[in-house]
């Protein structure tokens, strides 16, 4: 069996090479890079597994990098790492498709659970896939291109948004436990997660509006139920 490659991103050398050496003693293929500038050339070279990605680089910061790997790959697991605290910081990386957010100091075992979590994330979704598209109302939901189209007009949705359409889709009619949602897509419950959940649906409600049929209700204190 091929080990999980890991492209790590870290500009604190003596950080870096500790945290690099403990994967790779414990079974992973570490490729690092301190350099934001340089990382997507890497990216594009070793085709990795998982991209753990600290947000203050030199040249171009996390958020940029993520944002150009997510151009190339919507499906490639990204996890960032910050020793920053505001909310917007953590709204903005899952804006750009980030599936986990570890804030420093960290321990190797809280980020090989996360490494984990994220592969088995994404494995439990190419599972579940069985179609290019579905029709969601007046809508035509594009899964694999993240794309929502009404025939006029064609929208780009997020890698977030999309996984989250697709999770409401699949459960339509049912109530789902807001928790659920949150481990699901977020790999925890987390109040900053929570906090990111609220922004995307009510996203989703702005998209889905000129179509009076759809409905995301939230059910207070449990979950959603999307009512097609």
């Amino acid at each position: 069996m091929s080990k999980t490659k890991i492209f790590y991103v870290e500009d604190e050398l003596f950080l870096g090479k500790i945290v690099k050496e403990s994967l790779e003693s414990r079974g992973y293929e570490v490729v690092m890079e301190s350099d934001g500038g340089k990382a997507l050339g890497v990216f594009q070279k070793i085709k990795p597994d998982v991209c753990v990605l600290d947000i203050m680089l030199p040249n171009k910061d996390g958020f940029t990098v993520a944002d150009e790997i997510r151009e190339l790959n919507e499906d490639v697991p990204i996890i960032f790492l910050t020793a920053k605290t505001q909310t917007e910081d953590v709204i903005k990386g899952f804006s750009l498709g980030a599936n986990d957010y570890i804030r420093k100091p960290f321990s190797i075992e809280e980020l090989i659970v996360r490494i984990q979590n994220a592969l088995r994330s994404k494995k439990e979704e190419a599972e579940k896939i069985t179609a290019d598209s579905v029709s969601v109302g007046k809508f035509n939901f594009h899964i694999k291109r993240q794309l929502l189209t009404d025939g006029r007009e064609d929208r780009k949705l997020s890698f977030r948004e999309s996984a989250l359409l697709k999770l409401l889709y699949e459960n339509r009619d049912k109530i789902i436990d807001r928790k659920d949602i949150l481990n699901l897509l977020w790999g925890n419950d987390s109040f900053f997660n929570s906090r990111n959940l609220d922004v995307y649906v009510t996203k989703l409600r702005s998209y889905l509006k000129e179509d009076p049929s759809l409905e995301i209700i939230t059910i207070k204190g449990v979950g959603y139920r999307f009512v097609m």
